[in-house]
Order: C-alpha cells, then structure tokens, then sequence
C-alpha cells in the first residue's frame, strides 16, 4: 500500500495505512505516525509530510550518523519549533561510530544547533545491528512511557504551545494594522508610497523573476547538448554494429527491406534514448537548480526591504517570513520517436534485384545511422529542455504567488484600518493577555 513497486501513484487511493500492534498496548493514548521523507523526488510524498506537520505532538526527526546535520534538517527544525515544543533528534546506524564518535557527532549537532537555532534538542542513538534492545528500550523509557505516564498535561503543553505560536504571528499582523490606523489620517498615501516603494514594487518584481526565468531557460538547451555531445560517437559506434549483426537475417524486397530497418532504428533508438534519460537526468538539471537559487535570493532580498521599509514607517518590526520555494522535479518526457529518413528507391522495388544490389542498400542503411543518432539526441535535449523550463517556470510563478499574497495582506492591513485603533488595540491586549494566560 504504500511502496512506490506496489502501488505506483498511490493508484490505490491510500490515505492512511492504521496498523496496531499487541506491543503498544502498554503505551495507551500514544500513536505513532510514520510520514514520507521530505527529501523524497514524489511531490505528493513531500505534500502528505508537510501537510501532517500542524498536527505534530511530539517530533522524532531521524538523521543518520553517516552524514552531518543538514541545512534540509536545520529548516525542518526551524518550521517544527512553531508546531510543538517536543523536537527529538535520533541518530540512526550509530553502529558505525564508536563511543568517542557518536559523542563528538552528538556535541556537533548541539554546537549547530546552538549556533544556528540557539537552542539544543535531546538526541538518542540508535541501531538495529548493534544494542538494538538496550537502545529501543532507552527510547520507549525516555519518550514512550514519559508521554503515556503524562498523557493529559502533554497533550494541554503541547496545545499550549501550538496556541501560543499562533497568537505571536497574529499579534505580529495586528501591531502593523494598528500601527498603521494610527497614521491613516494623517498621510495615508505618504505612507503606502514609503512602504511600496520601488523595491516592493509587484510589477519590478515580476518583470525581475521573469527576466530571471528566461535568462535560465535560455540555457537549458546549450547545457542538456553540451552534456550529450560526449554520447554521440560510442553509441553511433553500438547502434552500427547491432545493426550490422541483426540486418543480415531481414528477408524480402527492398519495399520490406526498407520497412524492417526504419521499424528497427525507431525501436533501437528509442530504447536507447530512454536509457540515456533514465540514467543521466539528474545532470539536464543545472539550470532549474541556478533559477532556483536566484528565485530564493530575489525572494530573500524582497523579504528584507519589505521588512526594512515597514520598521521605518510604522516602526514595527515584521516577523520572520517562511518562504520556501519548492523545487519542481520536472516530468520525464515520453521518449519515443518516428522516423526520421526518408528512402525513394523502395518503390522500385520490384525493378531491383536484391541479390545483386541488397550489399549497397545495407551499406545506405549503415550510413545514415549517425545522423539518426544525432537527430534523436537533439529531439531528446528539447524534450528535457521543455520539462525543465516547464519547472522553472512553474519555481517563477510560485514567488510571484508569495509576493503577491504577502504585498496583498499589507495593503488590505494598510488600507482598511481607518477607525478601527481602539478595536485593534482591544484585540491585541485581549491576545496578549490571553497569551500571559496561557505563558504561566
């Protein structure tokens, strides 16, 4: 039900998978939920992860001990912290470091973390080759049991937590929009024009990510053929001498002759630029992951001036804006290609005797396979430089989405808070207080 072998697509439509066991009746209240990686190539998988992350207790984030900690696990981290306050981190294959080992990998995670999040987390060791038992039973003694034994205050902290990170981004939103109602009457156009300056502008923005955009899939194509080029003469060279071993035992005429082979490099090519899509796709992909990158700093610097410009007007400092732009895996195109030449002679065939000239159409045939080879390649370079420049594109109007949603909500803070200071400060005082409430 839920490998990708078995059911490929989620054809089966599985939603949940809710298995029970005998062995976890002694930890009554506690489920355990097993999401798919977030690194995974399946935007579903990576979809399903990030919509179950509201709903989180307590987190158990596995990093294995054969790579350090990653800036993808840091960020999780980050976007986990407004969730719950119960963030584990268990490092896996612990077997394969020693006792001086696993403590410097431990003391490097606490340092980053520090350093990056400054905090630290717990973190357990674990291995299913070495100490397993002891190892499980450390984890189901610090984490299991303490969950089950406090099941209801757990619950109530963890409700606490998730409440309280709500009430801080809203609280961020209301002082802009009180701020601003203080100001209305005063200059309110003086103060759009400050804040939406040409830095924020929607439409530079755009016109930027777009300039962007295009910069990149210009370059698609020129990458995808340079890469490809270096395959041209050794499978030329395989194509000829499967085609000089398989071409001696075609029968008939030339009509037939001339059938068998277009059928043959149609097949063979296709199979072979389907091969070369499979196995080599990954590096067709420097321009989507160059876009990426400048859609993320574009994005950053936005973010900042946005941020500087409402600090300086209303003298409100904007919380920090999660803006993750996901990178599109672009579709793998449907390799499968016609033919490509083009033989007169075969409609004389009844005029020409096989027997005597069948050598000289063999050798024709032999012939044009380099620029069969050469034609199908190019076709399969436009193929990925379609879908990669398809996935820029889809990267590019992502970030229009985020600049616009966020310049949206300010105007509409800005625009529609004329008279309504006292209601605003109402709000934010009974937040406030409700928060001291819930802080004690």
């Amino acid at each position: 039900f839920t490998s990708e072998a078995k059911n490929p697509g989620n054809e089966k439509n599985v939603a949940i998978v809710d298995i029970e066991l005998p062995t976890l009746l002694r930890y009554p209240g506690l489920r355990l939920v097993d999401t798919p990686g977030l690194g995974s190539v399946y935007k579903y998988h990576q979809s399903a992860s990030e919509n179950w992350l509201p709903s989180v207790g307590t987190a158990l984030l596995t990093v294995s001990s054969d790579r350090p900690l990653s800036e993808h696990d840091l960020e999780l981290i980050r976007e986990l912290t407004s969730h719950t306050p119960n963030i584990i981190l268990l490092l896996t294959k612990s077997d394969l470091l020693s006792s001086e080992q696993q403590q410097e990998v431990i003391s490097f995670f606490q340092q980053t973390l520090q350093r990056e999040l400054h905090r630290t987390l717990p973190v357990y060791l674990y291995s299913t080759k070495s100490s397993t038992e002891d190892l499980k039973q450390r984890i189901e003694k610090d984490i299991f049991q303490k969950i089950c034994a406090n099941r209801d205050d757990e619950f109530l902290r963890i409700l606490r937590h998730k409440t309280l990170s709500l009430a801080q981004a809203t609280l961020n939103y209301l002082r802009i929009a009180m701020r601003s109602s203080m100001q209305a009457d005063l200059n309110r156009d003086s103060l759009r024009d400050q804040i939406f300056n040409e830095r924020v502008n929607e439409e530079m923005m755009k016109e930027e990510l777009g300039i962007i955009s295009r910069e990149h899939q210009r370059q698609t194509r020129p990458l995808i053929e340079t890469y490809l080029a270096p395959f041209l003469p050794p499978l030329v060279k395989k194509v000829k001498a499967r085609l000089e071993k398989d071409m001696p035992s075609w029968k008939g005429n030339l009509w037939k002759l001339s059938r068998r082979y277009e059928a043959w490099v149609s097949e063979t090519l296709s199979e072979e630029m389907r091969a070369i899509s499979k196995n080599e796709h990954l590096n067709f992909l420097g321009t989507q992951k160059k876009a990426h990158a400048s859609f993320s700093r574009s994005l950053e610097a936005f973010c900042k001036f946005l941020g500087d410009n409402i600090e300086n007007v209303l003298g409100v400092k904007m919380a920090g804006v999660d803006w993750k732009i996901d990178v599109v895996e672009p579709d793998h195109p449907d390799i499968a290609f016609t033919k490509s030449f083009d033989v007169h002679l075969d409609l004389l065939w009844f005029l020409i005797p096989m027997f005597i000239f069948r050598r000289i159409f063999e050798q024709h045939f032999i012939k044009g396979i380099p620029k069969e080879v050469e034609i199908n390649l190019s076709r399969l370079a436009y193929q990925w430089e379609r879908s990669v420049n398809n996935a820029i594109d889809a990267m590019c109007n992502q970030a229009i989405g985020y600049i616009h949603e966020e310049l949206t909500t300010i105007e509409s803070l800005l625009s529609g808070t004329h008279g309504q200071t006292d209601s605003i400060k109402q709000l934010i005082n009974q937040i406030e207080t409700l928060s001291d409430d819930l802080s004690r």
